[in-house]
């Protein structure tokens, strides 16, 4: 096989992370989003030390696992990969993949340990707790899409309104706020979203966190701080100063900062409509925080320079396995909350006879398994980088009542 050639082939498995194995007349190549049966045509990327890496092309004949997907969007959107699968397929593909992750790491101990198999979800649809949708377009100068990137694509954006392992509550939301962006745009506000190659524009990302116990909804709109109004005369302003006289100068800077305040009051309306759109909404669960995140990092990630409350709090309380936590917008917290009680309840299981011991929990976020143990163990440690998940552990052990956990910035 030679870079830019042409192959077709069968997927012969997957392996983690989304590595479709590929077998062709030609040879092994491995390729993403590719689903086991499926016959297939790719490109060759790369080819090093025999082994070829490829780009679907396109599926030539479904897998005879295919039985539909549930979602309008699977297929365009890149957010899952196994939805036209039945679920129990599914979880066969992630148990060989973790089975095979265990294998090439206890192969030679094979006599010390067992494999237990897998443990499903609850619930396989609308199960997610945290969504971070980005702001772009469908196509090149295209219409305003709110979404997730599109299959393949760093750039393009498909609106995922019906979006199915999300909750009806998420895609009022997302509709809501895709609407309010539309409609500013056609009454003539120009609010552009944030082009990830030029590193211009205003509109970014829209997070929302909602508690599968406790229906408690958490929103943040992330934008830039180039809003775009006053903008252009205050640029021009600053470009010019250095040439004028002082009396100049000092009329320049004045209009400067009338340009600024223009360019804030602009925004404060913006804002207040976007709280206004999301307050009128007929929920099933509770809005109870809505967030302006500012975020003028050239990564295309989901950070703040700064974070205004505009409704409420900056953090929500779920619940699992009979304790409380309050989870901040940025906190790690699982994305299945009804998963992570399985997940959770196996793990304290598999701990142990803790009574009489100190437990480690390390990388321990928020402290979720840390104070699950905490009531079965002498005392619990939790070490964690992030020193805002470390404050909101500290809080959670107080609300559920542990005094023998300590959590530490490290």
């Amino acid at each position: 096989m030679k870079k830019g050639q042409i192959i077709e082939g069968s997927v012969q498995r997957v392996d983690f992370p989304n590595k479709g194995i590929v077998e062709s007349a030609e040879g092994i190549c491995m390729v993403k989003n590719a689903l086991p049966g499926q016959r297939v045509q790719c490109a060759i990327n790369k080819v090093r030390k025999g082994k070829a890496e490829g780009r679907l092309l396109q599926v030539l004949e479904p897998s005879r696992l295919e039985c539909g997907s549930p979602c309008p969007h699977f297929g365009s959107c890149g957010g899952c990969t196994y939805l036209s699968l039945p679920y129990e397929e599914q979880l066969r593909i992630k148990e060989a993949q973790v089975k095979k992750l265990l294998d090439s790491a206890l192969g030679g101990q094979a006599s010390n340990w067992k494999f237990e198999g897998i443990k499903a979800s609850p619930i396989c649809f609308g199960y997610r707790n945290k969504m971070e949708f980005s702001f772009g377009d469908e196509v090149k100068d295209g219409p305003l899409a709110l979404g997730m990137h599109k299959r393949g694509s760093f750039y393009d954006i498909v609106s995922v309104t019906d979006c199915q392992i999300i909750d009806e509550d998420y895609r009022r939301i997302l509709r809501c706020v895709k609407a309010y962006f539309v409609g500013l745009q056609e009454q003539g506000t120009t609010v552009s979203f944030y082009h990830r190659l030029r590193h211009v524009g205003y509109l970014r990302h829209l997070l929302v966190r909602k508690a599968a116990k406790t229906g408690e909804i958490l929103i943040a709109l992330v934008t830039t701080s180039q809003m775009p109004a006053g903008m252009e005369r205050r640029e021009a302003v600053t470009a010019v100063e250095g040439r004028l006289t002082v009396t100049d100068a000092k009329m320049a800077r004045k209009q400067t900062a009338a340009a600024e305040e223009e360019r804030q009051l602009a925004e404060a309306e913006l804002l207040n409509g976007f709280r206004k759109q999301l307050l009128s909404l007929e929920l099933a669960g509770k809005i109870v925080g809505i967030l302006h995140v500012q975020n003028d990092a050239v990564a295309d990630v989901v950070q703040s320079d700064k974070t205004t409350i505009l409704y409420g709090q900056d953090y929500f309380y779920e619940e699992l396995l009979g304790l409380r936590f309050k989870v901040s917008v940025f906190s790690f917290f699982q994305t299945n909350s009804m998963g992570a009680e399985v997940l959770y309840d196996t793990a304290r299981g598999f701990v142990g006879e803790t009574k009489d011991k100190v437990v480690f929990d390390l990388y321990s976020g928020t402290g979720t398994i840390a104070q699950i143990l905490a009531p079965v163990a002498k005392k619990v440690v939790g070490v964690e980088i992030v020193e805002e998940a470390v404050e909101a552990a500290k809080v959670n052990a107080g609300l559920n009542g542990l005094d023998n956990c300590e959590f530490v910035a490290g």
